[in-house]
């Protein structure tokens, strides 16, 4: 949803006699823990964290890692009630996560399914605390027709955070140069590791790197004139090049001549494994990435890299900064962080989110109805779905055995686009535990419904649940995307 500047509410005139309140999401990260640094000295940062160390660090204390001006709150992006919490007070939030990374001992699901869900949760948050600008690094979206999944991703996105009446800023850039950013590291490893550089089609593409300060100076920008920068745009640094002259650039930099092939045939799947095992990072983590890479990726002229070119640093002094930045870091590493007072070791947990296809005029409260009706008759005759009283269902084997689960609707946060139930019982239920629930919510564009399952405590020791009840619900979820898609027609 585009607005214009005129519309959008200044952080300034919001915080009128006193200094903004900032809220990073992803704070930890290796963009968020810059802007911390840079920024905690103009503006009160808060950042989020799922982590209960950070959350008891001293506020304003000197001697805290990150110094006076920075609060933690706990906060995971898949509750809204705590995104509410922890976004409630703040001028401007700004965003920089990423799903890479599961947070679950078990995860089912596709990236830009738990991207999609934990961004639709931060623009519902932010839209209920109150805040009045959202701020989100995303990445450069060339104008083909046929985007990778990882740039889809990242477009959609952008649409969750501004689908709601809250102005969104998106900053697109492209390979961040710094220490510590995982595309950095994927990139040097591969220049320090191998003798010989096989270098696919893809490393032909053009491509408009931006160092780690240059992106920090992009948010400050913003801050300093949020009005006048809704809307999105890109940003890069001063040299365009192709990924094989960034490599060669690079492996100058650390002192080696790398010979390099070109090879025409060599396929997605090979390129991953390669970068993969020589880059130094996990699959999960290169296939997207590289199948992006497929893309001319340079940034289009904008207000907001007008203002960033004349101080833009040059793609070989980034590199040589970075890699001293780097050098330093490993002769004198940061002590590990100590185990906050209180806190318990995290249980195993389970998230699954699956996406399907809705008809045209219904909603995640139809699809949850729907689930209900539906499951008994896909799963005779061993499981039945009864009724126990007004919002709660029992999963049981057989018409009348013991609950398996119970799902309890949870009508204060439930909404016609968004409907929860919570897990509150039920043999394959943790007694103790209530942390567990069952979500449908309707995307933004209203064409799906995310059907998620998240911090659910199995009762069945880990082995037993991986090759037993997770397939299972796989099973029935696979089942239930082919209903909805039937039930869609010709859309889906």
């Amino acid at each position: 949803m585009q607005r214009s500047a005129s519309e959008s509410m200044s952080t300034g005139t919001a915080s009128a006699g006193s200094v903004p309140r900032v809220a990073i999401a992803g704070a930890t990260g290796f963009v968020g823990s810059a802007l911390r640094r840079r920024l905690s000295d103009r503006y009160r940062i808060r950042g989020l964290t799922r982590s209960p160390v950070r959350e008891h660090t001293p506020v304003g204390d000197a001697g805290a890692p990150d110094g006076p001006g920075v609060e933690w709150r706990r906060c995971d992006l898949f509750r809204l009630r705590e995104v509410t919490d922890a976004l409630r007070g703040c001028d401007v939030a700004l965003y920089l996560v990423h799903s890479m990374s599961p947070s679950a001992r078990l995860t089912q699901a596709h990236f830009a399914d738990l991207d999609l869900l934990m961004a639709d949760t931060f623009r519902r948050g932010a839209e209920a605390a109150g805040v009045k600008q959202i701020v989100f690094l995303s990445g450069l979206v060339p104008d083909d027709e046929e985007l990778s999944e990882h740039l889809a991703s990242r477009l959609e996105v952008e649409n969750a955070l501004d689908a709601g009446p809250v102005p969104l800023t998106a900053i697109r850039a492209g390979l961040i140069v710094g220490a510590g950013g995982s595309s950095f590291e994927m990139m040097t490893n591969l220049v320090r590791r191998l003798p010989l550089m096989i270098l696919p089609r893809w490393t032909r593409s053009t491509t408009q790197p931006i160092a780690l300060d240059d992106v920090v100076r992009a948010f400050e920008v913003v801050l300093e004139d949020p009005a006048a920068l809704v809307g999105r745009f890109d940003v890069g640094g001063p040299d365009r090049m192709t990924y094989r002259e960034m490599m060669r650039r690079t492996g100058e930099a650390t002192g080696r001549r790398i010979a390099m092939l070109d090879v025409r045939a060599f396929s997605p799947r090979l390129s991953v494994l390669w970068v993969s095992l020589f880059g130094g990072q996990p699959r999960a983590l290169v296939a997207p990435l590289v199948e992006s890479l497929r893309h001319d990726m340079v940034a289009s002229d904008n207000p907001l890299q007008d203002r960033l070119a004349p101080g833009l640093v040059p793609f070989d002094t980034a590199v040589r900064e970075a890699l001293e930045e780097t050098r330093e870091d490993a002769a004198d590493p940061a002590p590990p962080a100590e185990p906050s007072r209180g806190s318990t070791p995290r249980r195993n947990r389970v998230r699954s989110v699956q996406r399907f296809p809705l008809p045209v005029g219904r909603n995640a409260g139809w699809a949850a109805r729907e689930y209900l009706r539906w499951l008994p008759r896909f799963a005779r005759p061993f499981m039945r779905v009864r009724r126990e009283a007004r919002g709660v269902f029992a999963f049981t084997l057989g018409r009348a055995g013991p609950p398996l689960l119970e799902l309890t609707l949870d009508r204060e946060a439930s909404r016609p686009d968004r409907r929860v139930y919570r897990i509150t019982g039920g043999r394959l239920a943790r007694a103790a535990d209530r942390d567990g629930r069952m979500e449908f919510r309707s995307t933004p564009n209203g064409r799906s419904v995310l059907v998620a399952v998240h911090d659910y405590a199995p009762t069945l020791p880990w082995y037993v649940y991986n090759l037993t009840q997770a397939n299972a619900h796989l099973t029935v979820m696979r089942g239930f995307g082919r209903h909805l898609r039937r039930a869609a027609g010709p859309r889906a």
